[in-house]
């Protein structure tokens, strides 16, 4: 399929520089901007990559946030924070939509993405058609004990000491944080996640899963990898501790635009169990869960066929409405 519009551009966004990729076949079609985890995890790859197939419905916006991949330069400690995303996400928003004589535009955030995306979709909804969740974080402390204790499970199911024995050691996190060095804490858990089909459905390690396709792929300049490099621990370090505090649950229920949660029925890095209990209280014109059954935490390069068939569904939907 030949993409008419394919630009890589970096925009002054919020102050700084900020890095987005945008691909499509018209410009009069619907566009989605796809607002990745982490905090610092770039996702770009995989969204030009799975996506392709619905370019010729859609425009896909993938966007390095500030401080990490291409919007790494510039980015100050100050500013890492869940306000100043949430407003770097307001003005991507506006520029899409003036870029494209849009009105509004389709929100998709994946894991981290989605805490901005739903803050995003609740606090400014004028520039929005729809929100799509993947991932969806809803109440940090909640996540951490969860994810926790089911590699715990795991590991004793398995009958692997070492691996109960490394859990125990960095104990069940209080208040959302490992004791010690919270972001080490949180780093063997999560390799453990991975390698107990937590965090991908077909079990496999971090470097696998998440790094070695950042690493290998031809979306990023060198430049880029160094700001993934950088950016993963310079956004861990300084937003970890704030994001487990969130809890969407008691503000973040009525939305004026559509929600949809786009969710993998494994999927212990946000346990799925959580977004569903929420999803049942979200108030909205209209909304949905789908299921993805053989994926964890990400269906949209888990399941790329069936998540981006079920995208360009929705956004139809929408459009009729």
């Amino acid at each position: 399929m030949k993409n008419t519009i394919d630009i890589t551009e970096k925009v002054m966004i919020n102050g700084i520089q900020q890095k987005i990729h945008i691909i499509g076949t018209d410009s009069v079609n619907p566009v989605v901007l796809f607002i990745h985890g982490g905090p610092g995890v770039v996702d770009r790859h995989n969204v030009m990559k799975y996506m392709l197939d619905i370019t010729d419905k859609v425009t896909i916006a993938g966007w390095d946030q500030r401080g990490t991949g291409g919007s790494y330069k510039g980015a100050k400690k100050e500013d890492m924070n869940l306000d100043t995303f949430v407003e770097d996400a307001r003005e991507i928003t506006e520029y899409l939509c003036k870029k494209f004589n849009k009105d509004k535009i389709y929100i998709q955030g994946h894991s981290w993405g989605s805490c901005v995306g739903t803050m995003l979709v609740y606090r400014y909804p004028e520039n929005i058609k729809a929100y799509f969740g993947q991932g969806q974080l809803v109440n940090g402390i909640r996540n951490e004990e969860k994810s926790y204790d089911y590699v715990l499970e795991k590991a004793k199911a398995a009958g692997n000491e070492k691996d109960v024995q490394k859990l125990l050691e960095i104990k069940r996190p209080v208040e959302g944080l490992y004791a010690g060095d919270p972001i080490k804490g949180l780093m063997e858990q999560r390799k453990l996640l991975s390698k107990y089909g937590g965090a991908t459905f077909k079990c496999s390690s971090m470097w696998k899963s998440t790094v070695k396709p950042i690493l290998f792929s031809k979306e990023y300049t060198l430049c880029d990898i160094a700001g993934v490099l950088k950016g993963y621990s310079f956004s861990l370090k300084n937003m970890w501790e704030d994001i487990v505090k969130l809890d969407f649950s008691q503000e973040y229920t009525k939305f004026s635009v559509p929600m949809f949660y786009l969710i993998g029925a494994s999927d212990y890095n946000t346990p799925f169990e959580l977004s569903y209990e929420y999803y049942k209280t979200v108030e909205a014109p209209l909304k949905d869960y789908i299921w993805f059954n053989r994926s964890s935490h990400s269906p949209l390069a888990e399941e790329p066929e069936k998540f981006s068939k079920t995208l360009a569904e929705k956004i139809l939907q929408v459009e009729a409405m």
